[in-house]
């Protein structure tokens, strides 16, 4: 249980690593094409994504807020998309909506990881002064 909790640690801390694994699995083991490789090594690294940026905004804003921020916002996309999808094909699909959330949530995700490691950098040199 300690290796499981090790494991799911280290990705959360570092979610390129992740990112890279799946896709070297996918891309060499399992020889799929570079895209489909990709597009899986995403879904699988944004889960990771969503534990580390909301302990980073946790740590940076000394808040208990930032997973429910971010489902909040997961949740927020969702309606908002799918009510642009209902209002231009008349339905919602929604394995294709989950898939288009999910997918932005990916790169908002990695953006704001990138931003908050460094506000955290700074902050943490600034305060140790």
């Amino acid at each position: 249980m300690s290796i499981f909790q090790g494991t799911i640690s280290t990705f959360s801390i570092l979610p390129f690593f992740p990112f890279l694994i799946v896709f070297v699995i996918c891309r060499y083991m399992l020889k799929m094409e570079k895209k489909k490789s990709l597009l899986a090594s995403m879904d699988i690294t944004t889960a990771f994504l969503i534990l580390s940026v909301a302990t980073l905004f946790n740590v940076i804003f000394v808040s208990r807020f930032g997973f429910y921020l971010i489902l909040l916002l997961l949740l927020l996309a969702l309606g908002l998309i799918g009510g642009a999808q209902n209002r231009i094909k008349g339905k919602v699909d929604g394995k294709r909506l989950c898939r288009v959330v999910w997918r932005l949530t990916f790169v908002g995700m990695a953006l704001t990881y990138v931003l908050f490691t460094v506000i955290g950098m700074f902050k943490n040199i600034f305060n140790s002064m």
